[in-house]
């Protein structure tokens, strides 16, 4: 029988963490007094079970769950909701880290185009790429469309839309994604580059799935999403099916901070595992406050680096293996890579630094830095084009 490892910080009192550890594994799988289960299989199979429970540094204790693989239909949403669903509920737990074992990591689709396929359509092959968003909402779209072909001709390779842009009566989907797409090819044309534009995809299944077509009809060559909005099962149904896509997936971290999963698991590993090919989060030191630790262990989540479980880094121990069914730790899963994004309040005077920490295989994204410049925007823009050539 196959299980799979949860790992869970929980801040109660020191004397309640084996009662508390008991009752979460209980609350994520059955749900239920364990003496009103009449069936041996329930009790042996499904039943969660508390593998170890340990002090954390910072405190609290880590409390790993073998949580059977059965009881996720191998699907995204019932992951999650055997992994957080009522116990996210609970103020005192916090969803740290998820082992999967590869049966259940075959379900999830992963990234269809990852880093080489973004590669492959801006024609950065080695070194790092650069983004901006066009903001603010409220602008019309050729406003809009007029910010886009700036920032292609300074030769930024992303160009996406700001989350905050869906479908107003400013600035109409899909007249904003005809304009911004057509302003960006004239601008490709005239440089001979490649810059891609991703608009934003909002909304319903029904409505997301229109502005999908929408966007591929106008020639777009990427998408941006927010998972926690529009949900990650609905992320890796489009991921799975190029009819319904068929398009590079960007996506953005809005509202992943109510979630109480930690931004690794969340933005590294979920965001890729249920399809994005690239992932936006906070950088360090911009207007968010993540540490640098915990950024670069985004980046290497989205890389794929952490697929084995950060058991070890969170507690101090060895991740181990032994367990019948579990993916030993470290091992790696067959998703590509996504490309890590980080942005915030990022500035162009931050480029090498940036570089330096997140190496190549990143993308980095200044929106305001470059929005800022006013006439000097087009100068800007190729600044930071030219800083990150010379990064590499």
């Amino acid at each position: 029988m196959s299980r799979f490892r949860a790992i869970y910080r929980l801040t109660c009192p020191a004397r309640d963490v084996d009662a508390r550890a008991r009752a979460i594994a209980v609350e994520q799988s059955v749900e239920m007094p364990l003496e009103a289960i009449r069936h041996a299989h329930v009790l042996d199979e499904v039943v969660a079970q508390v593998e170890d429970i340990r002090p954390l540094p910072g405190g609290g204790h880590a409390v790993t769950l073998l949580l059977a693989t059965a009881t996720t239909g191998h699907e995204a949403g019932q992951l999650l909701n055997m992994l957080f669903g009522n116990t996210s509920l609970q103020p005192d737990v916090e969803l740290l880290d998820v082992e999967l074992p590869d049966d259940l990591a075959g379900a999830l689709p992963g990234p269809r185009f990852g880093i080489a396929g973004i590669r492959a359509a801006t024609g950065a092959r080695e070194r790092a790429l650069t983004a901006t968003a066009l903001k603010p909402q409220g602008l019309a779209a050729e406003e809009l469309a007029r910010l886009a072909r700036t920032f292609a001709v300074a030769g930024i390779d992303v160009i996406k839309d700001d989350h905050g842009l869906a479908d107003q009566r400013a600035a109409p989907f899909a007249a904003r994604v005809e304009a911004c797409q057509r302003a960006v090819d004239e601008a490709n044309r005239a440089t001979g580059g490649h810059t891609v534009y991703a608009p934003s995809l909002t909304g319903g299944p029904r409505r997301l799935l229109e502005q999908a077509r929408i966007a591929r009809e106008a020639g777009c060559r990427m998408v941006m999403l927010a998972p926690m909005i529009a949900g990650l099962p609905l992320l890796a149904e489009l991921a799975a099916d190029p009819d319904a896509l068929g398009l590079p997936v960007l996506a953005h971290p809005a509202l992943g901070g109510a979630a109480r999963i930690a931004p690794p698991l969340l933005l590294g590993k979920l965001f890729r595992w249920c399809g994005a090919d690239a992932v936006i989060f906070p950088n360090h030191g911009g207007r968010f406050t993540y540490s640098p630790e915990t950024c670069r262990s985004i980046a290497e989540s989205a890389r794929g680096m952490r697929d084995g479980g950060a058991r070890g880094r969170a507690d101090g121990t060895d991740a181990g293996g032994g367990v019948e069914g579990l993916a030993p730790a470290g091992k790696p899963f067959r998703h590509r890579p996504a490309l890590p994004v980080p942005a915030g309040g990022m500035s162009l005077e931050r480029v090498p630094e940036m570089l330096e920490f997140y190496g190549a295989d990143t993308m980095l994204l200044i929106g305001g830095g470059l929005l800022a410049a006013g006439e000097a925007m087009l100068e800007r823009g190729r600044e930071l084009a030219a800083a990150v050539r010379r990064g590499a």
